[in-house]
């Protein structure tokens, strides 16, 4: 199954709603948002700094992490950034693919 890193800054709102519902209240949000689509929330963490939350899930396709991404960000409450992951076997697999390339110039 594709896992992503998610990476997420609230608006002024959705900081908001975060105080009012408080960390486990927005986990389950989030597992239920994840689980609804057929994925697995791995890891999520609140954090300080640039990002406020990090996620790590597992979805059964990218249509479904794209899907999510819309509606959270058409929701106004979160700033979001979706990262696929690669595992080292499918490095390995992207390394020994050829790939007809010319650098520019070259």
């Amino acid at each position: 199954m594709p896992k992503f890193l998610i990476q997420a800054t609230y608006t002024p709102e959705g900081t908001k709603g975060l105080l009012a519902e408080g960390a486990s209240g927005r986990r389950a949000a989030v597992e239920q948002v994840v689980t609804g689509l057929g994925g697995k929330v791995e890891a999520m963490y609140f954090a300080f700094g640039e990002d406020d939350l990090v996620l790590v899930v597992d979805f059964p396709d990218p249509v479904s992490m794209a899907a999510v991404s819309l509606t959270v960000k058409a929701s106004g409450a979160l700033h979001t950034r979706a990262t696929p992951l690669l595992t080292l076997d499918e490095i390995d697999e992207a390394a020994r693919r050829q790939v007809a390339f010319r650098a520019p110039g070259a």
